[in-house]
């Protein structure tokens, strides 16, 4: 009898069929579109109106503003040695058409720096109003007797903002709120002895406070726009009052930006690799994604035209306490009362700001915005935005916007009808094969924003997020 030995594999089952390794190789598989996670809901985009800037240029046309004064003023210097920047000083109604650079220069001179620990009172109610103070870093809460006699904040200082101007014109004024330091602040202060002794020594400056004592200022309504004399709730034959509405003779221009990439692909892909799917198409797709995150991320953030950096001195606000609060998004909305459109901030602002509603026992509602559920305050809908920048120290802003030209808001600029126009404001152009077969197409987006009024736009600065786990 002859004995067979067993060969390798012997003991295992003999494979009857085809291995789905092998298999999937001659398969067709379910296959998705490139996917980047940098794409983002680009709420911005959507929301904003966007207008035809003819030319390349959008001029905003406002009323002559007589009063130029934004309430804030900027230092020169390091934290132990600060300045404020002479030309500042012309904040102040009383010095606004100072003519004597030297003047404002010995001025300046004369402010004395101080530092005030959190909780410290800096000027108290009822005392003598002596001193201009103003706050270089740190914030202060203006305190004073509310309706019902309790001491309610009546507004929030920051880095920038001052108080006790009027001490300059009226000497026998007083103190008609408690300024109490909320952090750590530096300030600089004019006491009121130093500015009468520098009145005393320049004949100009002298004439020019006497002039404003006496009322001799040209007359401007709330905004600092010149006053329309109107004439109103008379009876019988009244001489009617004579006026006309001029503007400014120097009006913003905002010109395009413009937003740039060369895509190359080779020949050999397009030609052999285009089923099922068309690469130029997904290049271009992904391509356009990016351009179009660069373009949010302009809107927000550039210096010339981003909404952060346009925003209005005087509608932008501090934190009452740190995290973004009902209490703050309320004097957002009590900035940009006529019609306020949207909220933008970064989605963890939004998530801190649902931490304080839950803190209070608060639920704010949602709306619906094209199919989609979006938190709201005060039927404002707030909206997510990564662009807006977080700080190393974990703060963002938050933006209240009023859109739209017929609202005197906010509107995006771009222009269409371009050459090789590929959707609206954005053209892909044919640029040529090169002699390695690589085929290019320039991608171009054109864009800015406009901001045409200032109480369009506010902005809550310094909103924390604070402990997030």
């Amino acid at each position: 009898m002859t004995v067979t030995e067993p060969g390798p594999g012997a003991e295992q089952d003999a494979q009857l069929s085809l291995g789905t390794a092998a298999a999937r190789n001659l398969a067709t598989t379910t296959k998705t579109e490139p996917q980047m996670q940098s794409i983002s809901s680009r709420w911005l985009l959507r929301l904003l109106p966007w207008v035809q800037a003819a030319g390349g240029v959008y001029r905003v046309n406002r009323r002559l503003t007589c009063v130029v004064g934004n309430r804030r003023v900027t230092f020169t210097g390091t934290a132990g040695d600060l300045r404020v920047v002479t030309p500042e000083l012309r904040e102040f109604a009383v010095l606004r058409e100072c003519p004597d650079s030297a003047v404002l220069d010995a001025l300046a001179d004369r402010f004395e720096q101080r530092e005030y620990a959190a909780g410290d009172v800096i000027a108290e109610f009822g005392a003598s109003a002596d001193e201009v103070v103003l706050i270089a870093h740190g914030k202060v809460n203006r305190i004073g007797p509310g309706e019902y006699g309790d001491h309610v904040v009546l507004d929030v200082l920051a880095g920038g903002e001052y108080f006790g101007e009027e001490c300059l014109t009226e000497p026998d004024a007083l103190w008609e709120f408690t300024a109490k330091a909320v952090t750590a602040c530096t300030a600089l202060a004019l006491p009121r002895a130093a500015f009468e002794e520098l009145l005393e020594r320049s004949p100009e400056l002298r004439g020019h406070v006497e002039s404003v004592r006496d009322g001799v200022v040209a007359a401007a309504n709330e905004h600092g726009e010149a006053s329309v004399e109107v004439t109103s709730g008379h009876e019988g034959e009244v001489a009617l009052a004579g006026t006309f509405v001029d503007y400014e003779l120097r009006p913003r221009e905002y010109e395009l930006s413009v937003a740039q990439t060369v895509l190359r692909v080779h020949t050999r892909v397009t030609d052999l690799y285009n089923q099922p799917m068309n690469q130029l198409d997904q290049q271009l797709r992904l391509t356009i994604e990016a351009l179009r995150e660069r373009q949010e991320n302009e809107v927000v953030n550039n210096r010339g035209f981003g909404l952060l950096h346009n925003a209005d001195p005087a509608m932008r606000r501090p934190t009452r306490s740190g995290p973004p609060t009902p209490d703050d998004l309320d004097d957002l909305l009590a900035l940009v009362w006529k019609e306020p459109t949207f909220f933008l901030a970064h989605p963890r602002a939004i998530a801190a700001f649902g931490r304080e509603c839950s803190r209070r026992g608060l639920y704010p509602s949602s709306v619906d915005v094209s199919g989609n559920s979006v938190p709201a305050w005060r039927g404002v809908p707030i909206f997510p935005c990564n662009k807006i920048p977080v700080s190393r120290t974990r703060t963002s802003s938050i933006l209240l916007v009023r859109a739209g030209e017929e609202n005197q808001g906010v509107v995006g600029l771009h222009q269409t009808g371009l050459p090789d126009e590929y959707r609206p404001g954005l053209s892909v152009r044919f640029m040529g094969v090169d002699d390695r077969a690589v085929t290019s197409y320039l991608v171009t987006a054109y864009y800015s924003a406009a901001v045409l009024v200032p109480d369009a736009l506010g902005v809550l600065e310094g909103a924390e997020f604070g402990r997030e786990s």
